[in-house]
């Protein structure tokens, strides 16, 4: 295996772990707030709502340090593959946040 395949899977493993711990982290954080019953005919969406910007906020901010982070700690010439995670992250957001909900 070349090393650049062996790096972009490298890569990919950490950004699966990233989404991972991201999602667990934030559902337990998250876990009292919203109602888990939508079929209530007194149910209200804001405590659900307060939930999703919650999350959305929450997880923008986490995203925000690792990219932090990691941009510190690799060479400036990879910096550029680094918005290709980050982009991949944000679409991984939105399938977390109805993973939240149901």
């Amino acid at each position: 295996m070349s090393n650049g395949k062996y790096s972009w899977l490298v890569w990919l493993c950490y950004f699966i772990l990233f989404e991972l711990v991201m999602y667990f982290g934030l559902s337990y954080i998250l876990s009292d707030m919203g109602e888990t019953n939508q079929l209530q005919p007194e149910n209200t969406v804001v405590p659900n709502w307060v939930k999703a910007v919650s999350f959305i906020l929450l997880y923008i901010l986490g995203l925000l340090i690792v990219v932090m982070l990691v941009s510190n700690m690799m060479p400036s010439r990879y910096r550029s593959q680094l918005m290709r995670w980050v982009y991949l992250a944000l679409l991984g957001m939105i399938v977390m946040l109805f993973l939240l909900f149901n």
